[in-house]
């Protein structure tokens, strides 16, 4: 007997959110990339104490930022801004006072808050509807901007209140597609896991990782639709206002 449909997970950058699309907003305001002004607040930070190089403070960050990929993509956890900006400094052989470097964590982290970036096209509709059916979650990996922050932009689009649960990776403690984002989720929404359909748009976190615990999955490729090909999805959806539809023929 087929497992009844009772609650949908959804991925956050390029399903909910426009990823990057604050970056032709800071363009247009004159401002460095978010990158760019990452590696630049630090070197300021350090400046004040004693001058370093703005290439070595680039150099590092660089380096501090491959590491958390490897640690991301290898062993699922995300590490916190403040725990990156630590890896920065040691490698630096630097550090800043406590107050300060508080300051400058919250600062990097809540950029997409000050310019945030757009919504997905579509979204909020089909966020609406789907809520009149389902419970909803956010699952999402926080690269850089934590899950407070996160419910903030949420919040900023008006889209917050149509979930009732939010799993990210900073509070988790796991990234996806580790089990226990997922059933994070699960126990948050009061559901069974098996209950749960989970869209995203990349295959390896956001189909494969639910499709092992039971879960269907469905690819969203609005934005990216880079693992369209070959995908083991249980549905592609192009659009967000296909949502409804997509999901509908799976619940049923």
């Amino acid at each position: 007997m087929t497992t009844p449909l009772k609650a949908i997970s959804f991925d956050l950058w390029d399903t909910i959110i426009d990823d990057d699309s604050d970056e032709p907003k800071r363009r247009a305001q004159g401002l460095r990339s978010k990158r760019e002004e990452r590696r630049y607040l630090l070197w300021q930070a350090l400046c004040k104490h004693q001058a370093v190089a703005l290439e070595d403070v680039t150099l590092a960050f660089d380096t501090a930022d491959a590491a958390f990929n490897k640690v991301w993509r290898e062993h699922t956890i995300t590490w916190t801004i403040g725990e990156r900006l630590r890896v920065v400094l040691q490698g630096l052989g630097r550090a800043l006072p406590d107050d300060e470097f508080a300051d400058l964590a919250g600062r990097l982290g809540r950029m997409e808050i000050d310019i945030p970036p757009n919504a997905i096209a579509g979204i909020e509709p089909a966020l609406k509807e789907l809520s009149a059916q389902f419970k909803l979650c956010i699952v999402s990996d926080a690269i850089v901007t934590p899950g407070r922050d996160l419910r903030t932009l949420l919040d900023h689009h008006g889209l917050r209140g149509y979930f009732t649960g939010f799993a990210f990776s900073d509070e988790v403690g796991h990234s996806k597609p580790h089990p226990s984002i997922f059933e994070a989720a699960a126990r948050q929404l009061g559901v069974k896991v098996a209950e749960m359909v989970h869209v995203g748009d990349r295959e390896h976190n956001d189909i494969k990782g639910p499709q092992a615990l039971g879960m269907k999955a469905v690819l969203f490729t609005a934005k990216r639709a880079d693992d369209k090909p070959g995908t083991a999805a249980d549905a592609v959806c192009e659009r967000a206002g296909d949502l409804p539809a997509v999901v509908g023929s799976l619940a049923h």
